[in-house]
């Protein structure tokens, strides 16, 4: 029998450019897997909510450009961009949400919903891999977490979501999170939020979770913030009132809601950083703190946390 096939899907906008062409090679060397294919998912819709004031937003042709250059360089095999038309969004939403009236493709901080979608439904695998474009991450060259998850998924039926070490391990074990989560004696933390920064799926048992609940927010008035999905809807597309919540938000609602759950793995052998602050001095950093990440080092201060604390690192 053939081994499980993963697919690595990376989106990638125009804010991403200051950064990607270092970014993107380090995640692939990292990871040392046998993918399937290595795809960049472009989007091309014009920036909205938070995205318009981030540092270094290049044009689309810069970001075309980048994304060639890293197929060259064979860090990526191919790119596709997002499919905004109305019959696509219809049918997407009709299988993801229940509901082919629903119109926004970006939520309240301008983060392509439709686009994940698209980003999981339109490349091949028994498994998708996916990787926000800033991650960092770090892996023992005689490790691979991406089997661990894989295995894990295979096994264990009600775990739908697995992603490395959250943060560089501490000595104590500490994991320091906002959100309540669960050791299990399997070897990983069970949590019913789910975070879409990184994660890798099965792309059957994750199809087993749909639809999943539209949330609604930017309501002034409380009966509107906790009215049915379909009202709110409706209402949103008769008077343009109202904005989607985030995707994490709708999936960690469905996990809360099933007997599914996210892990992350504890094993120390893999772990991931987040950069929160993406500016000019990050970008002066960058090559640095990917190579002390690479080398498995870390400032002591950073053990346990996932989101990187510049001030260690510059």
């Amino acid at each position: 029998m053939a081994p499980p096939s993963c697919t690595l899907s990376i989106m990638v906008a125009r804010t991403d450019i200051p950064f990607i062409m270092q970014t993107l090679p380090h995640l692939v060397r990292m990871c040392r897997f046998p993918f399937q294919r290595r795809i960049l998912v472009m989007d091309t819709a014009p920036l909205s909510g938070d995205k318009v004031g981030r540092p270094g937003i290049g044009t689309l042709e810069q970001l075309r450009d980048h994304c060639q250059q890293l197929i060259h360089d064979g860090v990526m095999d191919e790119v596709i961009e997002m499919d905004y038309s109305p019959a696509y969004r219809r049918r997407l939403y009709q299988k993801h949400f229940g509901s082919r009236y629903l119109q926004p493709t970006h939520n309240y901080k301008g983060y392509p919903i439709l686009g994940t979608i698209f980003s999981l439904e339109k490349v091949p695998g028994d498994y998708v891999l996916h990787f926000d474009s800033d991650m960092l991450l770090y892996q023992h060259p005689d490790h691979s977490w991406i089997r661990e998850a894989i295995q894990l998924l295979q096994r264990r039926p009600e775990v739908m979501f697995v992603r490395p070490l959250s943060g560089p391990p501490h000595p104590d074990g500490a994991l320091h999170q906002r959100v309540p989560f669960e050791p299990d004696p399997a070897g990983f933390y069970r949590f019913k939020f789910f975070g879409s920064r990184v994660y890798l799926l099965q792309r059957r048992k994750f199809e087993s979770l749909l639809p999943l609940p539209i949330l609604w927010c930017r309501y002034r008035r409380a009966w509107l913030r906790h009215g049915p999905a379909s009202l709110l809807t409706w209402l949103h597309n008769l008077t343009g009132r109202g904005a989607l919540d985030s995707w994490e938000v709708m999936v960690s609602r469905q996990l809360e809601q099933t007997a599914y759950v996210r892990a992350t793995l504890a094993s120390p052998l893999a772990w991931t950083v987040h950069p929160v602050a993406r500016g000019p001095a990050f970008i002066a950093a960058l090559p640095d703190i990917i190579r002390r990440v690479e080398a498995g080092q870390y400032p002591p201060e950073q053990a346990g946390y996932y989101d990187l604390k510049p001030e260690l690192w510059y």
